[in-house]
This record gives C-alpha cells, structure tokens and sequence, in this order.
C-alpha cells in the first residue's frame, strides 16, 4: 500500500477542499474493498450474488399471490419454485445453509408478509456478502473521480501559473518605454487601410467587393467571412450588382413597387439582399488592420507577410506603411516596448502594486508548489 502520508498534507484547492488527499481516502477504500473480495474470491462473490439476486426475485414476485388469501396454486408454485432451486444450488456455495433454511422455513401451510420479512432478514448476510463486488467496483469509480478531479486542479493550477508569471513578468515592464516607436506606425498604417477599404466599399461595384472578399476569406490570418452564395451569385449574375453595398442595401429597404423602377427583378433583390443585410453592413476593414498592442514578433511577422497581398487589392497605398510596420521587430527594441505596451494596456494600478509588494510572486509560488504535489499525486496514485 502506497504511503499518504506526504502526498496528503499541505495544498488546498482554494475551496476547502483538498483533492489529494481525497485520492489518498479513495485509494485506501479502494485497497479495502479489494482485499475484501479476495477474501472470498471474485468468481465465488459473483456465484453468490446471481444466487441472492434469483432467490430475491422469487421472493418479489410471489410475495402477494402467496400470502394471506391470495391463489393457493400460486402458493403451491412458490413452494416448490424455492424447493427447487436450492436444490439446484452447490453445496459448497457461500452461505449455503441460509438458503436452506430460508427454504425449510418457507415450507408452511400459510404465509404472511411477515413471514417474508422474516426470509428478507435471515438473507442479509447474503446479501452483504455479495454487496462486496458492488462495493469494490464503486470505490474503483470513487477513485477514478477522485484523480480525475487532481487531474483538473492541475490543470488549472499550470493555467494559473501561467497567468501569474504573465502578471508578474507585465508588471516588471519599462513602464516608461517609448511605445510611440510602435504605436505610431500602428496607427499610421491602421488609419490609411480603414479609410482606403471604406472608400472601397463606398465606391466599387458591389460585384467587385465581393469577389474580393471571397478571395480574402481564404486567407488564413485575414479573418474575412466567406460571402453568403446566394448573394454572391445575385451580384455576379444581375445588373444591380454594378451598384456599390451601400446603394443595395439601400433599395433592400424599398418596397417591391418603389424598387421595379431601380432593378429588373425586385423578388430577386429582396430574396438575395435583403436577407442579407446583416452580412453586408457588417463587412469592414478590421480583418487588414493590426491590432495594438501588436502581437509577437514573429506573429507580426507573418501577419504582415499574410496581409500584404490583401492590402495590395483594396488599399495598395497603405502597403508601404504595412512593410514599415512589419521592420518593426528588426528596426527596434520591439519585444520591450511590446511589453511596456502590454502593461500599460492591460494592467490596473492594482495589479501593478501586487506585482512592486511581492504578492503576485508568492502567490506564483505557492501555485508552483501546489501544481507540482498535484503531479506526484498523479504517479504516487496511478490509473486503475
């Protein structure tokens, strides 16, 4: 039997609860259920039980026709249905002297219910004894839950590590960094790819604009969403989509009569785009601009290099600013001035004082400590 001594003591859960030493208790219950059946043996517990399970099942089924006045052929069938099983019954079978008994007593001229409570009681033992292959495989189940649960706790202590080491390592940032070395080209680039994809959308045929976020949509970090096919086909296939998005959704709003002097088949427009305002309001220039603060490195990187064929399609001026964005890593100290930006955005006056009092790293401790008795948990209590 494995000691639990150590892997019991010391770490909580933050609720009171402590799963490892819960493991420990269901292991030891698991190790008592065991040796419990191996007193007796599996294959003669699983006898005794499909025993005890028949008997009772006469038991139920006779007990009203049986007792009192009820159908005396039923009475007579219930004796001998008992009779004959415990004669079918091995001798050498556990506890075979109470079904015995419980047969001799049964052999009366009259039954009462009582007389069956009576029978119900001489088969506890029985029915204790056979209960020990119920109670090994629930404990089995109870310890399964139980290092589930330490399982989960340490996943959550490894995401709360994380977490802490982030805080800490945010809140030890050059606060006072020169992030406008960033920021500036950001936002420059930013604020020329809004107004050129606005000023696409505002002015190019809506035929136009969709094929080229159809085409957008399959780049993977350019997050567009595939145009709806029914529209699609609307625009490419009807004069109306010469029209720019905004003069459609527009006539969207026309009733059909007013609409019959704009396009050749209202019902068409209305089916295709009216349905779909929500699509076309919505599209936008957020999926080509990047965010601040900006990401890693090499994720700015990439996305530049996802980003430009994009821009060159609808804001081909903004490319340059794109490329001065993308040099950023080369050009400057980006992973400190990323940080600084990252702390200033993110945290609060609070947080920061957690992180200059020390708190924030003996809080990172302890979710250490925890996280690593969780893991020898896990190997001082294996699967089962």
């Amino acid at each position: 039997m494995t000691s639990t001594s150590d892997a019991g003591r010391g770490t909580s859960t933050g609720d009171g609860e402590d799963p490892v030493a819960d493991l420990a208790a269901a292991e030891e219950r698991v190790e008592a259920t065991e040796e419990a059946v191996a007193e007796f043996g599996e294959a003669e517990l699983d006898r005794l039980a499909a025993a005890h399970e028949d008997f009772s099942g006469l038991l139920d089924r006779y007990e009203e026709p049986a007792t009192g006045d009820g159908d005396f052929q039923k009475f007579i069938e219930f004796q001998e249905n008992v009779a004959g099983f415990v004669d079918r019954l091995d001798e050498d079978l556990l506890l075979y002297e109470v079904f015995e008994e419980c047969d001799e007593y049964l052999q009366q001229r009259r039954l009462t219910e009582g007389d069956f409570a009576h029978v119900r009681e001489q088969l506890e033992p029985v029915a204790d004894l056979a209960a020990r292959l119920e109670e090994r495989d629930a404990a089995r189940e109870a310890y399964r839950s139980a290092r589930t649960r330490v399982r989960t706790r340490r996943r959550e202590l490894a995401d709360r590590v994380a977490d802490l080491k982030r805080l800490r390592d945010l809140g030890e940032a050059d606060l006072d960094a020169p992030t406008e070395r960033l920021r500036e080209p950001v936002e420059a680039y930013n604020e020329q790819v809004r107004e050129a994809f606005e000023r696409f959308r505002r002015e190019e045929p809506a035929r136009d604009v969709l094929d080229t976020l159809a085409d957008l949509a399959a780049i993977p970090m350019v997050p567009y969403e595939t145009p709806p096919e029914d529209l699609h086909a609307y625009v490419r296939d009807h004069g109306a989509g010469e029209e720019p998005v905004g003069q459609l959704l527009e006539y969207a709003d026309y009733s059909r009569s007013k609409l019959a002097h704009y396009v050749a088949d209202p019902d068409a427009l209305k089916r295709a785009v009216a349905t779909r305002r929500t699509y076309l309001r919505g599209v936008g220039p957020g999926p080509l601009t990047v965010d601040w603060p900006p990401p890693e490195a090499g994720v700015l990187r990439y996305r530049c290099d996802e980003l430009t064929g994009a821009v060159d399609r609808v804001a081909p001026d903004a490319v340059a600013a794109l490329r001065a964005v993308r040099r950023l890593p080369r050009e400057t100290d980006y992973e400190r001035l990323r940080t600084a930006a990252v702390a200033r955005a993110e945290l609060s006056p609070e947080e920061r004082e957690r992180v200059r009092s020390g708190a924030v790293e003996a809080e990172l401790e302890r979710a250490r400590g925890q996280r690593t008795r969780l893991a020898e948990a896990l190997e001082t209590y294996p699967s089962r």
